[in-house]
């Protein structure tokens, strides 16, 4: 198996930072369920909403951990089982034989052919790996916010260990967690039109920091923000010709507490076996074709069940966040009965269940997890 990477690691990534029960759950299904606490990761305890007028805080769980130490720990994980890894690398997809699926690996300026049984494509938001597939289309949402985030190493004692702070005001909020090395993260979801009201990325969070009645950050503006495509879209198709999209690259909204973390994760657990069964299939096109293809279908409906489904509630809270006057509300209840959080937040953190499909008889799981050896078309 191999696995590349355009970055070379380890890699600063804007993201919340955040790794929620499910998430952990997740990593725990396959052997790693101390990876997180290994490397540092923070326990999380609490989530302290800002809006104007009104604060709260709610119970919560997890973790946080630096993106630059959990991504190279999981690829030292994936080595450790067997894979080669590349940092540094860019892949293209080439076409589709009876048997394989040519890719293109560019590293340090030269191209290599490579033969693949499967690829699974996980190249973020603006990923084109099926681009020049017929039919295939990614489409960003109407309503999208631009994601942001920087990592800052002195900031007001407020902004306390195990606590999340999340900020909301009229055009974006803006996320805070205190990471192992001591650093705040900060990771935003704002619309275009105020970074470009106001003048940057660093502004719009100033803006947005003060509006939820969080302390200000000195020198918040001049840090080296970065800022991501367009977040919340949707493709026409998850799977074609031996390629599985996953992740970031098979549709995303703005996540929250986690989220996005564990759609990842339990993404990639789900197509593992539909992946292990496809890069089996090497008969000629009319027999193989056929079978992937229902490997396909069964992707899609999988990918519902164990992403989709969840990402309507995170686009729910998405809209709610864009009306002032439901966030009040919202935050001022929760404010006075902090327990009304608690049924989101089981929610958020529940792993994921059963799912449903053809299995194999013989095997003895009880399906409360995916089984990653017996899924079958």
């Amino acid at each position: 198996m191999l696995l590349i990477d355009k970055a070379s690691f380890p890699r600063y990534k804007v993201c919340g930072c955040c790794i929620n029960e499910r998430a952990l759950a997740a990593l725990a299904g396959v052997g790693l369920g101390g990876l997180v606490e290994r490397c540092g990761g923070i326990e999380l305890h609490r989530m302290r909403m800002g809006v104007p007028g009104y604060q709260a805080a709610v119970p919560i769980g997890g973790r946080s951990l630096s993106r630059a130490v959990f991504d190279e720990a999981l690829a030292t994980e994936a080595i450790r089982s067997g894979a080669h890894f590349l940092g540094g690398t860019q892949g293209r997809l080439g076409r589709a034989t009876e048997t394989a699926r040519t890719l293109i690996v560019r590293k340090d300026g030269r191209d290599t052919l490579l033969a693949a049984r499967v690829v699974l494509g996980a190249d973020g938001l603006g990923g084109k790996q099926l681009a020049a597939e017929a039919g295939h289309r990614s489409m960003v949402n109407s309503d999208s916010r631009l994601g942001a985030g920087v990592l800052c190493a002195e900031y007001p004692e407020f902004f306390e260990t195990g606590s999340i702070f999340m900020a909301c005001g009229q055009g974006g909020y803006v996320g805070l967690v205190r990471l192992e090395d001591g650093r705040l993260n900060i990771a935003a979801a704002f619309d275009a039109a105020l970074v470009k009201q106001v003048g940057g990325l660093g502004k719009a969070a100033a803006i947005i920091l003060r509006a939820g009645g969080f302390p200000s950050i000195r020198g918040l503006e001049s840090l080296p923000w970065h800022g991501t495509p367009l977040l919340s879209r949707r493709v026409t198709s998850l799977a074609t010709g031996r390629v599985f999209l996953l992740g970031d690259a098979a549709g995303y909204v703005e996540p929250f507490t986690g989220e996005g973390m564990a759609w990842a994760l339990t993404s990639g657990m789900a197509v593992a076996p539909l992946a292990l069964r496809a890069a089996h299939f090497s008969t000629g096109m009319a027999e193989g074709g056929a079978t992937l293809r229902s490997l396909a279908g069964q992707w899609a409906r999988i990918h519902h069940q164990t992403v989709t489904r969840r990402q309507w509630t995170c686009r729910t809270v998405a809209n709610v966040l864009r009306h002032p006057v439901l966030v009040r509300i919202m935050v001022s209840a929760l404010a006075r009965f902090p327990v009304l959080a608690a049924p989101m937040i089981r929610y958020f953190n529940r792993p994921f269940q059963t799912i449903t499909g053809d299995f194999d008889p013989s095997c003895t799981s009880d399906h409360r997890k995916v089984c990653l050896t017996c899924v079958r078309p």
